[in-house]
């Protein structure tokens, strides 16, 4: 008996290149009497900000299937009501693409990118229903190939055809790259991932492959075979400075500079390299922690409007710790190396006064109104559920593995989450309540962890990561900056230089206020985000200079500085002050033998 043919069926095509316009086909076979409601998301999921993107719908009109126009009227910002009909309806749109992000639709004469959630009205009531769908190629370019983990549906691997979807979340959760790009696939534990690259680059792509191989291997790994998906993309746009990801089910779009990428004569990873390798780890380990183990909020997403979860500490912290702790425990990094990066999270935490202001249950939840919409003021305000959540999943598995002898760990945590929420998540459709995280750790911990949670949660006190890395062999450092541009790590430096209390960014004829830090120098001196230093006690200031003319003021003396706001100059009287102690270091204690093989246990777990 042959397959019977999906209802809803999309055909979507590159229709002007230098206009950046995508034309999109939507046939109904049948669409609610009373007139089909269409309409489309407002944000896309891994991306907790409400995005419009309907405002991109440039024309739009619709016909039955004798070709005789359908009166749309227009609902709101994002939906579409036809005319009450009989028969299939037809919908044409167009779509002007122009996001060079992973968060959007990107055409021009090189390329073209698109999630569906910028492109695919969905059918009001038949979200459920399979989907059918063609990708076709600009007129007349027959070099453009395809790269996406849409099933295919007769469309031969790389070209365009025919593709198809379970239904409307499965195929805004495939998201396509078209045009000329470089191709490279590897396997892992027998699941075959392809990596694309699009743009001009110089990528050593045997490298690639066998780095990438060592990741997603140690992930599935620590998740237990098989892998989630039958086949994973990782598709990369090299621009000349870019840096983004955003997770899907089986693939991730990247966004990164062409520099990041390994040359073929580069025989040690670069940092560049490895904040590329940090960034594909931690989309692919969202593969499972987000994309199947999630909050129940999640489970559906409500694509019309915010959805709220306190948990996001618990999907983008932890994952954040795992990217880095992944590329130790495959021997991509040293041991140092991956102190030094730990070191950079603490340091990026203990220089926001909002560490203070906010916890992370409130990070989690006012994501959609402060992380995503930050401002000049962000630092002084709010904490980021990125990185103080990482720090709390540090805390809580080196926590668990103190308090059980090395028993357990949060790996454990994660491995019951998958087996209870995430294993059979798409046929189940069961997220993780919010009450629900807390006490899976506890029961799989065999400890209480009750009194952990309420620090690292709902509070603003410091993290005892000092006292629980000791016991591992990690001594730390917390220590003064030695200049504007120490990100943290460890060093051996003297007295503690002076700081103006802000960050800091190149302009012409001066240095920026890109951000003024509550507590700091320049606030109490007035000065604010946006103003250009012009003039320190009378001398030109430029970004290359200021740490030399900082360092020759002595703390507490008062220094006249000229800078515009706007159009307007205007004079400060800046006291001076020694820069506090906020950057963190940390190494493994040489003569501790003890905790060697607890250290090895966490950081070359495999």
């Amino acid at each position: 008996m042959p397959a019977i043919a999906p209802a809803i069926r999309y055909r979507i095509a590159p229709l002007d290149l230098s206009a950046h316009l995508f034309r999109i086909t939507l046939d109904v076979a049948q669409p609610a009497a009373a007139g089909q409601i269409l309409w489309l998301p407002v944000w896309i999921p891994g991306s907790y900000l409400i995005r419009e993107f309907a405002r991109n719908i440039v024309a739009i009109s619709a016909q039955d299937e004798q070709g005789q126009a359908v009166a749309l009227h227009k609902l709101d910002k994002h939906r579409w009501q036809a005319a009450a009909m009989q028969g299939a309806l037809t919908v044409q749109y167009d779509v002007y693409a122009f996001d060079l992000s992973v968060r959007g639709a990107y055409l021009d004469e090189t390329r073209g990118f698109f999630n569906g959630t910028s492109v695919f009205l969905a059918v009001n009531g038949q979200e459920d229903q399979p989907v059918a769908v063609e990708l076709l190629p600009p007129p007349g370019v027959a070099a453009w190939q395809v790269a996406t983990s849409l099933p295919a549906a007769g469309a031969v691997p790389y070209t365009f055809g025919s593709y198809q979807a379970a239904n409307y979340e499965e195929l805004i959760d495939h998201p396509v790259e078209m045009g000329e790009f470089a191709l490279a696939t590897f396997n892992a534990c027998g699941v075959p991932h392809d990596i694309v690259i699009a743009g001009r680059h110089c990528a050593d792509l045997a490298r690639l492959q066998r780095d990438l191989t060592r990741i997603c291997e140690y992930q599935i790994r620590l998740f237990g075979e098989p892998a989630p998906f039958g086949r994973y993309v990782f598709m990369t746009m090299a621009t000349g400075d870019g840096y983004g990801g955003l997770e899907h089910r089986a693939s991730t779009a990247l966004l990164a500079s062409r520099d990041d990428l390994p040359l073929a004569h580069e025989t040690a990873i670069k940092p560049a390299y490895r904040q590329y390798l940090g960034l594909c780890s931690h989309e692919y380990f969202h593969s499972w922690n987000v994309k199947r183990i999630k909050p129940a909020s999640y489970a559906p997403y409500d694509l019309a409007r915010e959805s709220y979860t306190r948990l996001l500490w618990a999907f983008e912290g932890i994952t954040s710790y795992y990217d880095d702790l992944t590329l130790v425990r495959t021997g991509l990094i040293t041991q140092q190396e991956y102190l030094d990066l730990l070191a950079q999270t603490l340091t990026s935490v203990e220089r926001a006064a909002g560490r203070n202001k906010q916890n992370l249950e409130e990070a989690s939840l006012d994501a959609w109104v402060k992380y995503y919409r930050q401002d000049e003021n962000s630092p002084n305000v709010l904490v980021s559920y990125y990185t103080k959540g990482a720090l709390a999943a540090l805390g809580l598995d080196l926590t668990i593995r103190s308090r059980t002898h090395g028993a357990r760990s949060l790996d454990d945590v994660m491995r019951a989450l998958w087996q209870r929420y995430g294993r059979d998540f798409y046929p189940v459709g069961n997220g993780v309540p919010e009450d629900e995280w807390e006490r899976l750790a506890s029961e799989v911990a065999g400890v209480d962890l009750s009194a952990y949670f309420a620090l690292a949660l709902r509070s603003t006190e410091p993290l005892p990561l000092a006292a629980l890395l000791a016991g591992f062999g990690v001594e730390t450092q917390l220590r003064a900056p030695a200049g504007s541009s120490d990100k943290g790590g460890w060093k051996e430096i003297g007295a503690p230089g002076n700081s103006i209390g802000a960050k800091l960014a190149g302009e012409a004829g001066g240095v920026k206020l890109a951000q003024v830090f509550d507590g700091g120098a320049a606030r109490a001196a007035g000065l604010s985000a946006g103003d250009v230093l012009v003039a320190w006690d009378g001398l030109r200031i430029n970004i290359g200079n200021i740490d030399t003319l900082l360092g020759t003021a002595l703390p507490g003396s008062s220094v006249p500085v000229h800078a515009f706001r706007r159009d307007e100059l205007i004079v400060r009287q800046l006291d001076v002050r020694a820069a506090e102690a906020d950057t963190w270091g940390l190494r493994v204690k040489d003569d501790d033998s003890t905790a060697l093989a607890t250290r090895q246990q966490w950081l070359l777990a495999q």
